[in-house]
């Protein structure tokens, strides 16, 4: 198997059972010989119970509460004690347990009792529920198990219950990687009629779970995919709200836990996918530790997996293939992998799958590109971007045709850096056949000593190299073309505005800057992974920096569409713009601004939010027109049309504090702004939710404020309630029409006012860039 995932297989109680009837080699057991035998068949795990039926029945007789008609009896006296005794010093019986020994351990990933029902209705149930799995979480431990998958939750009303447990349990083991098994919806909502008891054991669909032989009063209320028979699944169409039932568990589940970053997702592919990718693409945001297939799931179009779980085999023993057996869905899994795109391009040189590898979901501090000298090695990164100075070739290249007829063009490379734009403005004069010189301008001493040598070895006479700072340096003349590569992953965030702004006094009046202009582009964005990594330093300037990452496990919650109301933008909207040279700033003597007001920017963009999630931050893009139709961008919709495989930039990355839950069908209003003082550039961000709403009363129907005996406001049975609910209160209306006499007098009534409600919002971050700033 190749090193994107790991392939497991389930091993189930009736296996052990046969294996254990066989002949073994001294100090053999039936777990060892099992996984031997998947080793050999190319697997790199086995996923089985941890414990046995005797367990079960243990704690049921123990547990479970008898009628009232046996209350009094001798043996339910003596079960209680047994079970207080069990509550005081919880332990297991050698036949309760499936495996005993470290390296029978060595390969398992452990599941915790199935029938445990940690969010059960009956507070006793509940509770011995949870001192079980304590249990077995603390022998799962002393056996030195990584990794534990833990029965889904299936009661919504107790979902927090299921996870006070899951927080205890990962406070009080420090090393052990828990995993909840979850489908990607609730199977029920697909279901004709009423479902069926599951069975007891076996290899069961997305939960295998069985109910306790005398269940609590209250059944559970998500099924299991073990409780329909084949084709009893009506469609896989439902409503939104619906499908979102199980992502809304685990994340109440995560949230109770605080986001540790020991708490996984181990989803099951059971139940057969829903249509709506928008359903399945919130599913990409979050920590996918596993994923469960079953033997039923192999049909010609399954598609490939682009992250790095578990690959975990369920019920493929059981003979549902007439043809190629059990060795043929690893292979078939091997496959799909193997020619999945993400994996293809993974392998490819020259993609930024390829070039990114390690930098997956990094948080990577923006450069200082004023305050700071870059290395030789972050240059040499740069260079090995072909795409990029492909295109600011062609760009320099066309301005050189476009120029009028002229004995001398001057080109001014500002911020030579190792002087890859300097060779590329060389070849674009020498296929122009144009005549021009080139000032080659750097502030970095290092680098510097690099530019001598190349002006020496390679380019001569047609090269005059200048040391200092492009916003202070004085050149020799006036220039055509003034050549940059000054970008950021958010197009501002490494000053460009500021460094140009110095650098544009260098340009004749009719003059060309490459590039010409750039713009911003902002989208919201779920990701655990960027959220914990962001606030691991446990302080504030963890979540009010923004970061340079390449995107891997993130979804983006934002439609294209424009919202209920129509009043939202794009899936990713526009910021702002800065366009150089810009001719209207006011200047001094020597043809620098007099402050930096012109630099600062604001935006407020409003998304439509269609399927439920939690925002952590945002996701910044940019994109830049060098010269005419030649461009640079990194906009998830446009960048492979404009600059296909461009390595130098990965996107930016501006975390929240806390996340921000948004329903389906809501919206999220973003403000963002760009500031600056006498000696630095910084954001600030802002966040606030709304649900549409329909009906709002007109001015005109609301009724008089009313002033009661008591001093209060009130009104009428019949009127509009004068003072209404906090949340009404924050209905704002778009816009809201009176009703008209003519109306009333027959015509058509207006259409319904719509508005929204105000249900959340985010902290201002990074208030007068007290976490970060760029330097100027």
């Amino acid at each position: 198997m190749s090193p994107f995932a790991t392939l497991a297989t389930t091993i189930t109680l009736e296996d052990i059972q046969i294996k254990a009837t066989g002949v073994f080699e001294p100090h053999e057991t039936a777990v060892l010989a099992l996984s031997a035998d998947c080793q050999s068949q190319g697997y790199q795990a086995i996923c089985l119970p941890l414990t046995t039926t005797k367990w079960q029945e243990r704690w049921r007789n123990m547990c479970i509460m008898p009628s009232v008609a046996d209350a009094g009896n001798e043996a339910v006296i003596a079960a209680d004690k047994e079970a207080e005794a069990w509550r005081k010093s919880p332990s297991f019986l050698l036949d309760e347990v499936t495996i005993t020994r470290l390296d029978e351990a060595e390969f398992v990933l452990a599941m915790a009792s199935e029938w445990l029902r940690l969010d059960s209705d009956d507070d006793w149930v509940r509770h011995d529920s949870a001192i079980a799995l304590r249990q077995e979480v603390a022998y799962a431990s002393y056996l030195n198990v990584p990794t534990i998958i833990l029965p889904p939750p299936r009661n919504r009303s107790q979902v927090a219950s299921y996870a006070r447990v899951i927080n205890d349990c990962l406070k009080s083991v420090p090393y052990m990687q828990f995993s909840v098994r979850l489908p990607i919806y609730d199977p029920a909502v697909f279901q004709s009629k009423e479902p069926s008891s599951p069975n007891s054991h076996g290899d069961h669909g997305w939960s295998g779970a069985s109910s306790p032989p005398h269940p609590p009063t209250t059944p559970p209320k998500m099924a299991t995919s073990s409780s329909y028979p084949p084709g009893s699944l009506r469609s896989t169409k439902a409503p939104e709200g619906e499908l979102n039932a199980t992502w809304e568990m685990w994340d109440i589940i995560r949230n109770v836990c605080d986001y540790n970053i020991r708490l996984t997702l181990a989803l099951d592919l059971t139940p057969p996918l829903p249509v709506n990718a928008g359903v399945l693409n919130r599913w990409a945001a979050e920590p996918v530790k596993h994923i469960i297939l079953p033997a039923s799931a192999f049909i010609a179009n399954v598609k490939g997996y682009p992250h790095r779980p578990t690959i975990i085999l369920s019920g493929v023993r059981s003979g549902l293939h007439a043809k190629g057996g059990e060795p043929a869905y690893a292979q078939y899994v091997k496959y799909l992998e193997k020619s999945s795109p993400s994996v293809q391009a993974m392998r490819t040189e020259g993609t930024v799958e390829n070039f990114g590898q390690g930098y997956q979901d990094y948080l990577q501090n923006p450069l200082q590109p004023l305050m700071d000298n870059l290395q030789s090695i972050t240059y040499q990164t740069f260079e090995q971007d072909p795409v990029k100075y492909h295109n600011y070739e062609e760009a320099i290249y066309r301005a050189l045709v476009d120029l009028p007829d002229s004995d001398r063009i001057v080109i001014c490379v500002a911020g030579a850096g190792r002087g890859p734009l300097v060779a590329r403005s060389l070849e674009a004069v020498r296929r122009s056949n144009r005549q021009a010189f080139i000032y080659a301008l750097e502030k970095n001493p290092t680098a510097w000593i690099t530019l001598q040598e190349r002006k020496a070895r390679d380019w001569g006479s047609s090269v005059e190299l200048v040391f200092g700072d492009m916003r202070y340096v004085e050149l020799p003349e006036k220039v055509d073309i003034l050549v940059s590569e000054l970008l950021g992953s958010f197009g501002d965030n490494e000053l460009s505005p500021e460094c140009l702004d110095g650098a544009m006094r260098f340009l004749k009046p009719d003059g060309i800057s490459i590039p010409s202009s750039y713009t911003a582009y902002l989208a919201p964005l779920s990701s655990s992974k960027l959220y914990n990594a962001a606030r691991e330093s446990r302080e504030l300037k963890g979540v009010e920096t923004p970061y340079v990452v390449m995107f891997q496990n993130v979804n983006l919650l934002s439609g294209d569409g424009g919202g209920v109301g129509g009043r939202c933008g794009p899936k990713i909207q526009e910021c702002w713009e800065f366009v150089h040279p810009r001719r209207d700033v006011a200047v001094d003597d020597r043809g620098l601004p007099f402050t930096n007001s012109h630099n600062v920017r604001a935006a407020r963009l409003c998304f439509h939010i269609p399927h439920a999630g939690v925002m952590h931050g945002f996701a910044g893009y940019f994109e830049a027109i060098l010269y005419g139709h030649v461009g640079l961008s990194i906009h998830p919709q446009r960048k492979d049309y404009i600059s296909k495989d461009m390595l130098s930039w990965f996107p930016l990355f501006l975390p929240l504090r806390q996340p921000l839950y948004l329903p389906s069908n809501s919206e999220v209003q973003v403000s963002i702004w760009r500031l600056t003082n006498d000696r630095q550039v910084w954001y600030e961000w802002y966040a606030e939710s709304f649900l549409p709403v329909f009906n709002v009363p007109s001015p005109a129907e609301q009724s008089e404020d009313v002033l009661g005996p008591d001093g209060s406001f009130f009104a009428s049975a019949s009127t509009h309630v004068a003072v209404p609910s906090p949340l009404i209160d924050a209905v704002d209306a778009f816009p809201l029409t009176p009703r008209s006499v003519t109306s009333k007098m027959g015509a058509e009534p207006a259409k319904p006012a719509s508005g929204v409600v105000k249900i959340g919002q985010t902290a201002l971050h990074n208030a007068g860039g007290r976490s970060s700033w760029i330097g100027l």
